[in-house]
Formats: structure tokens, sequence, C-alpha cells
């Protein structure tokens, strides 16, 4: 009969991840997982979805400042199974149907000490740089960002926790009620998340501007009260503004930004009555010219957000209750072979009626 540790040993010889090793060079190959510490949990991942920042270290092998320097596992977005946990955990149990927070804190900085945690500078986040990410069978993760699913929700919904989390996070930032009209700049799966996270949050009116017909369709669907097409011709701002307002019905109260270019954030700004807000979600530029000084005369406040904090709770509710439904946001499956995770990919990078690609382990 083989001993406990053999057994383990098996276990982690059998353990894959994907790792990127170069520009759109994804290979599967063996992750040793580090040692199960007391606070810890195994968790044998089930599903895991690709976000937008997976694909850019896919495309560039960086996003932002964060450079990829060496072969790391790709992925966070993620839910699975608990298969061990540390001799601390008392709130888990080995067969716990899980979702993932990814991003570790320090928990002794200035800013986790104040609830900030999501800025704390010594932040170990799933697959950003130098941090390994998820997209393996099995990861070990502190059991405090380890949270258990409900019955009722699935493990696909688990792992779309994090990309709901942004759109919840940035709903609580600019403060989203029953009384605020809000614009959505941009429809591609933050976009929408955060419309169905204003919608939860109580907002009576959501409007949703992009370029591309098709996921203004997806919003439709979703359940925004009106959509528009719009250009990436700065001349057409306008005109394009003009018919938000008439979409919207009334003075635009919150605007979200969820792709972070000059037109998209100028749209934003300029669509947003005086007093209102402006949240800047997306990050796609990193230096912006935009229509700043009108925008402070009408005491117009710019607020913006990274990632998120405090939010499975909220998102697993949300969920549970059905007052959210992420399932039509996932649009494709895949499998966690070398062929599908290179598929995967691929399909996510080209975009088009890819909305949130996601892999069944």
């Amino acid at each position: 009969m083989m001993h406990t540790e053999e057994n383990e040993q098996v276990e982690e010889m059998m353990n894959m991840a994907a790792w990127l090793l170069g520009i759109k060079n994804l290979q599967i190959q063996p992750y040793h997982l580090p040692p199960l510490g007391p606070n810890d949990v195994k968790v044998q991942i089930k599903a895991l979805g690709i976000c937008g920042s997976d694909v850019h270290h896919f495309k560039n092998m960086r996003v932002a400042n964060f450079i990829v320097k060496k072969p790391m596992v790709i992925g966070h977005e993620c839910a699975g199974i608990i298969k061990d946990i540390g001799s601390n955990v008392k709130s888990l149990a080995i067969g716990d149907r899980v979702a993932l927070e990814p991003g570790i804190s320090c928990q002794t900085c200035n800013l986790c000490k104040n609830g900030t945690y999501n800025l704390c500078k010594k932040m170990k986040f799933f697959g950003s740089p130098p941090t390994n990410g998820s997209l393996a069978n099995q990861v070990v993760h502190h059991s405090n960002l380890v949270f258990k699913l409900p019955d009722n929700v699935s493990l696909e919904e688990g792992a779309m926790c994090e990309p709901l989390s942004v759109g919840v996070h940035a709903c609580r930032r600019a403060g989203v009620n029953p009384d605020t009209k809000v614009l959505i700049v941009g429809a591609g799966p933050i976009g929408l998340v955060t419309m169905l996270a204003a919608r939860a949050f109580g907002a009576p009116r959501v409007v949703v501007a992009d370029v591309d017909q098709h996921r203004l369709s997806i919003a439709k669907n979703l359940g925004a009260d009106g959509t528009i097409q719009v250009s990436t011709n700065i001349q057409d701002l306008g005109e394009e503004i003009s018919k938000i307002h008439k979409i919207i019905g009334e003075n635009v109260d919150i605007s979200f930004d969820c792709v972070g270019f000059d037109k998209t954030m100028s749209t934003a700004l300029t669509a947003t009555r005086a007093g209102g807000k402006v949240c800047l979600v997306g990050l796609g530029q990193s230096r912006m010219t935009i229509p700043l000084v009108a925008a402070a005369a009408r005491e117009v406040d710019v607020i913006g957000i990274f990632r998120y904090r405090n939010t499975w709770p909220l998102c697993i509710e949300l969920l549970r209750t059905g007052k959210i439904d992420v399932k039509p946001l996932i649009t494709h499956r895949y499998k966690f072979t070398q062929e599908d995770v290179e598929k995967a990919f691929e399909t996510s990078a080209k975009g088009g009626s890819a909305i949130k690609v996601m892999f069944n382990l």
C-alpha cells in the first residue's frame, strides 16, 4: 500500500499548468506547487475564464508596467474543489466547491490596514508577473481568499466572480443607487458585468455605448435600456452625446469608461451632467488627452478603480439570488489540453463573438 507521502509525490508529478514561455507561446508543463501552509488550502481548479489581461500577456508579454521576464503560469479567474486543507483552516472542508480571489496582499502596510488592500504595493496576484497563476490542475491559496459556493451557483459562475467583482467595485466607488442614471462606455466583458452590477445596485436606467453592434445586441439582451453605436472618431462626439442624452431620457448621473481611450473618456466626461461622476474602469491607454478642465468647471468628479476589494461575498450572493446572471456571458468553452489552450487564447484574442472564454478542467 502506498504511503501518503508517496501519494503526494505522484500527485505533484501529475500537476500540470499552462506556462507562458514567450509571445503567443503557451505550453502545458509540470507545475510544482508550494507547500501547504497551516492557513492554506489546496484547490483542484475546475473552471477558469480568460481575462483581457491574460490576452495582453499572451500577445505582448506585458500589461502596462507588468512585464513577463521569465516563464509564468497564466490565469486568475477561477473556481474549483478543495482537495486538502491546512491545520488552522476551520471554515472550509475537503470537497467544498469554492471561488478564489486571486490577489494576496501583505496585510501589514497602511493601505492594507486601512482596508484598501487592492492597492497594496506588495500584492501577489495570480498570473501577474512574477506571480504564477491558476490555469493549472491544482493551486495552493490562502484560505481567507477562498469562498464556498452555494449549491445553486455553478463552478463556472464561481470563476465569473472575478470579472464581476470589477463591476461591483466600480459601482460601489461611484455610488450607484436607485436615483442614478448610468452610461456604460464599452460593451466588452467588463462593460457588461458593470452594466449587470449597476442594475443590481438599483440603477433605474442604463445605456451602453460601443463601436461593435454585436456586443451592443448582447448588452440589450442582458437588460440595457438603450444602446448606441459610436465611432472612434473624436469629431463625432457632439452628435453622439446628443443621441446618448436622447436615449437615456434625462441627464447621465454616472458614467463608466470601461475601455480607457481618449475618445471613450471624452464621451464619459462630456455626457455626464454637472455634479455627476465619471469612473475610469478600463486602462486602454497609459496617457490621455481629454477635456478635463471643461469637466472640472461643471464639477464632474473623476474617480478610478484598480481591481476590487471585499467583493466575493456580495458577488456570490447576487448570483445565488439570481439578481445577476453571468451565464450568458460565457460564449466559448475549452478543455485543458495543449490544442485547446492554444485555440482558447486565439479565440479570446480575436474578440468578435467571444465574450468570456472558459476552460473546463
